[in-house]
């Protein structure tokens, strides 16, 4: 937004010089220009109002106008939709620079490519680090996910996939997709396997079209589970002819992930047992200070 101040030079010969019992007084009307977003402030001396054209374009006049026009930017803030994408963009931007990819949405076309770009740049930046892709997702467009999946194989970094809420679908592929050792789950984590989904309307030679690429799409899904699951292929086909809902534990048994984060896991425990820490007994200490001075350790509780 834009602010316009219109102020009148001093001319000696246009105004005349007041009567010395006249208070000079100066007013400002404030004008709404046809423009939106932008004002303007007329100003005048001497107690008068004159007219200002602003409202019929400025310029349009053809009289010399004893008035001059400055503009200035007025502060405001930014909308609400500005401020919220500008946030979202600085909370992605900080778990970027911590290595992290968050994929938390149903997956398409334009998710892929957010996501890809973003592995991508990470392997560039240093491929001898891991990335952590945390996926909450009820899956989406299965060639979407393929593209994920390809690449999350073909970069040099490891890749270290973390479920949390749910892993349904396509996104359940991703999932399974990561660095052997580094796929993990949240506890209360529910991963789902099943059949692509589809449909066809049209004329027969269509329908039919379309029917083969479902079927081509399924098998591909049922090499990839098995793949990365260790499974038989005719053992995972028989599995996702229906939704297949797992926990973590049992997804960790049909190979899906490598382990279930737990507290101890996300806060590790210290190395040294609490046993080999020394505790301050100052009885024991008042009768043999030498002995606080050096303590005395089995052999058994050394680590």
């Amino acid at each position: 937004m834009a602010s316009l101040s219109l102020s009148a030079p001093f001319k000696p010969s246009i105004f005349p010089p007041p009567a010395a019992s006249k208070t000079l007084k100066s007013q400002s009307l404030l004008c709404k220009l046809t423009t939106p977003g932008v004002r303007a402030i007329v100003s005048v001396s001497h107690g008068e109002t004159r007219p200002s054209n602003l409202g019929l374009g400025l310029g349009s006049g053809t009289e010399e106008s004893p008035y001059s026009l400055t503009f200035s930017p007025s502060s405001s803030a930014p909308p609400a939709a500005a401020r919220g994408a500008a946030d979202s963009s600085d909370v992605m931007g900080m778990l970027l620079r911590e290595r992290i990819v968050f994929l938390g949405s149903q997956i398409d076309d334009f998710v892929a490519d957010a996501i890809i770009s973003q592995l991508l740049l990470l392997d560039a930046i240093d491929s001898t680090k891991d990335i952590r892709l945390f996926i909450n997702s009820p899956g989406g467009s299965l060639s979407a996910t393929m593209a994920i999946f390809d690449v999350v194989q073909l970069i040099r970094a490891d890749v270290s996939t973390i479920g949390l809420g749910i892993a349904a679908s396509t996104s359940s592929i991703i999932l399974g997709g990561g660095t052997k050792g580094k796929r993990l789950a949240m506890p209360n984590t529910r991963i789902m396997l099943h059949q692509p989904l589809g449909g066809a309307s049209g004329q027969a030679i269509d329908v039919e079209i379309q029917a083969k690429e479902i079927m081509h799409n399924k098998t591909n899904v049922t090499r990839l589970i098995s793949g990365f699951t260790g499974r038989s292929f005719e053992q995972v086909q028989k599995d996702i002819d229906r939704d297949r809902y797992m926990s973590p534990i049992e997804a960790v048994e049909y190979g899906i992930i490598d382990g279930v984060i737990d507290q101890d896991s996300i806060i590790p425990l210290m190395p040294v047992p609490d046993k080999v820490k020394p505790k301050l007994n100052y009885e024991e200490i008042n009768k043999d200070p030498r002995k606080f001075l050096t303590p005395e350790i089995p052999d058994d509780e050394i680590y």
